[in-house]
């Protein structure tokens, strides 16, 4: 009897240990928790961190995250409105909002994923298929006046041209009015990366250097057309400084003639003979060489002072 009550006893111990280990359950931060019974939900979903309890063996929890997860796509090739083909790699970010509809209509977060690449490749392609190239590759605080001649002219649209963030903006607007009816919230989808295929690219090359190579051109004829603005400047400002320096030159020439040619006058007006006498000596330096004949006039001044010469002797 003894026996009997001791094993009773010890299968009661550890079918309260079986009840309490199964009953409760300890929720993480950043997780929720839908229980579960006979896998139809009860109740509410747990969101609150800390230690709960559940009905023992009969029910069970469904665990899902509460923080932000991301979602990655598959680049594809999409078609834009004027017929040229580009490759966009997405992604997005979401979460769960309502883990009680969550489980309900997707049940977990691979069948999710699959979902959000269903809604959002589905809906980039269609607003990619209404946008010209330009409006997909260039950003929102670009106008249409800055887009170079590397984008080819087929792709400038005459509608107003939003740009890439308008077109996630709109894109994330249009897929999140389905997500919420399957307890996901959408909070955003942005292009990793757009970028031309292989033909598109190589045409858009070529464009690039062209129009590399007309701006270098450009350059230079501005930088001639400078170069030669400044040696033209310099030029008649050099002709400018000479013609001034040879006007003070004639000028100061000038005043220096006329005041010497005053003190000559002075001078000669002392003794009119001496000088005259002395002018003709000077001329002789001028008129007698070593093979020099002369020929003169008996009246002729020369003349005179070489026989005033010859008579003294």
């Amino acid at each position: 009897m003894k026996q009997i009550a001791q094993f009773l006893l010890v299968g009661l111990v550890l079918l309260v240990g079986v009840i309490i280990y199964d009953g409760f359950f300890i929720l993480e931060e950043g997780k929720q928790v839908v229980i579960t019974q006979f896998g139809a939900p009860v109740g509410d979903p747990v969101v609150k961190a800390g230690i709960h309890f559940k009905m023992p063996f009969i029910q069970h929890t469904q665990v899902f995250e509460k923080k932000v997860l991301i979602w990655d796509g598959d680049p594809n090739q999409i078609p834009t409105n004027d017929k040229t083909y580009v490759y966009l790699d997405a992604t997005a970010r979401w979460r769960i909002v309502d883990a009680l509809r969550f489980l309900q209509a997707v049940n977990n977060e691979t069948r999710a994923q699959s979902l959000l690449s269903d809604i959002i490749n589905g809906t980039i392609r269609d607003m990619v298929n209404k946008n010209d190239l330009t409006e997909i590759i260039r950003s929102s605080d670009w106008s249409i006046a800055t887009m170079s001649e590397t984008t080819p002219r087929a792709s400038i649209g005459t509608k107003p041209v939003n740009g890439r963030d308008e077109i996630t903006r709109q894109v994330t607007q249009i897929a999140a009015k389905v997500t919420p009816q399957y307890g996901i919230e959408l909070i955003d989808v942005m292009f990793k990366r757009v970028n031309y295929i292989d033909s598109v690219r190589l045409r858009v090359y070529d464009r690039m250097i062209s129009e590399r190579k007309r701006i270098a051109a450009e350059k230079r004829s501005m930088g001639e057309g400078e170069k030669a603005e400044i040696l033209g400047t310099v030029e008649r400002r050099l002709k400018e400084i000479i013609s001034e320096a040879n006007r003070e030159a004639v000028t100061i020439k000038g005043k220096a003639d006329a005041e010497a040619t005053r003190i000559y006058g002075e001078a000669y007006s002392l003794d009119p003979d001496f000088f005259a006498f002395l002018k003709t000596l000077e001329s002789y330096q001028d008129i007698v060489g070593g093979n020099t004949s002369l020929v003169l006039s008996s009246n002729s001044d020369v003349y005179r002072y070489l026989k005033s010469v010859e008579g003294r002797n």
